[in-house]
């Protein structure tokens, strides 16, 4: 498996990752045309601080307003929740002024990475399917 410039592989828009998680959009900024191009998945923000990509897709079972701020910190663009979570109402006000994408899904955080990785969004390695 080799590592790819994220400017030779797939991108996709927020609402095809939507519908490949059959997933709930929260929140979606005005004007919004970012492309995901890589995600990564995590609970522990810790993680967040020291492995993620600007501009990336962070997918988490944590629901907590330190998702958003951490999100917001790292340039996060876009967060799907997993697992059935439904971020709070103040989460999503996080979100909005901070300009960050809202998803959830009933897809457990592995079948969330899985599918999207199969749909040719490549994971913050670098990696993407046919390696």
């Amino acid at each position: 498996m080799g590592l790819h410039d994220p400017e030779q592989v797939n991108k996709m828009k927020i609402d095809e990752v939507a519908n490949i998680l059959k997933a709930t959009v929260h929140h979606i900024p005005e004007n919004y045309d970012v492309d995901i191009v890589q995600a990564g998945a995590a609970d522990l923000m810790s993680d967040v601080l020291a492995y993620v990509q600007r501009d990336m897709l962070l997918i988490t079972g944590l629901n907590t307003i330190q998702v958003i701020r951490t999100a917001s910190v790292m340039d996060i663009t876009a967060i799907v929740f997993t697992r059935g979570k439904v971020p709070t109402h103040q989460m999503i006000e996080e979100a909005k002024s901070s300009n960050i994408t809202i998803l959830s899904t009933d897809y457990k955080t592995y079948t969330t990475c899985g599918l999207l990785y199969s749909s040719g969004v490549m994971s913050i390695d670098g990696e993407s399917p046919g390696e």
